[in-house]
């Protein structure tokens, strides 16, 4: 006998949809219905009624968009797990995103998928979840638990950047001059200078402007 979790070998599998885009909603629905053994019990175009509906049609299944007008599907999948551990989420998104995939596993969603998706692909997924599988790759969830050991990752961008460039391109972000560098960093202001033309040269970058932008919209720890 099934738990109220996954259903019976004679029930259909029951199906939430939340997506703001209504012909996508609808395309997802069509193919579902198309089979015997799945049945959309719900839709949202927001997060907020998202929340609010899925407890009560009570899915074995909630298919959310990643990206909302009013929020993610990575939320609501937090909020709805929190409360209803056993309604299974899938994540579906556009975007091929490791920063969304780490936090959809940490949401607790079951799979993350691509609407690139084949439909009889999803199809498959959709069963397999709500018979209690779980889609993610084995070697994605691990590098989760790696970087869940290391602490944040660090930026890339930076990685090439030695410790003085990083100390460098972090004062010109502040808007400090060579003299200036070279008298807080106690070095030579020629030392300074090759520096900041090794730092520009690694970050393919042209001028300390360009640089103190780049700063800025890559903050050092």
């Amino acid at each position: 006998m099934a738990d109220a979790s996954t259903p019976g070998s004679a029930d259909p599998v029951r199906v939430y949809l939340l997506d703001d885009h209504e012909i996508v909603r609808r395309g997802i629905r069509d193919l579902l219905e198309s089979t015997d053994d799945i049945v959309v019990v719900g839709e949202s175009g927001l997060a907020a009624e998202a929340q609010r509906r899925i407890p009560a049609t009570r899915p074995h299944v909630a298919i959310l968009d990643a990206r909302l007008p009013d929020g993610s599907g990575i939320d609501v999948c937090r909020e709805i797990r929190s409360r209803n551990p056993e309604i299974k989420a899938l994540i579906l998104t556009s975007y091929d995103d490791d920063d969304a995939l780490f936090a959809a596993i940490m949401a607790g969603a079951a799979g993350y998928i691509l609407k690139q998706v084949g439909g009889n692909d999803l199809l498959d997924t959709v069963r397999r979840v709500a018979a209690g599988q779980s889609m993610l790759d084995p070697a994605v969830t691990a590098q989760v638990l790696e970087r869940l050991r290391e602490g944040p990752r660090s930026d890339p961008a930076l990685e090439q950047l030695t410790e003085q460039e990083l100390r460098i391109l972090g004062l010109i972000g502040e808007g400090m001059t060579n003299r200036q560098m070279a008298e807080a960093m106690f070095l030579a202001e020629k030392t300074v200078k090759n520096y900041v033309s090794s730092m520009l040269a690694k970050l393919g970058l042209e001028s300390r402007t360009q640089a103190a932008i780049f700063s800025l919209k890559h903050p050092q720890r």
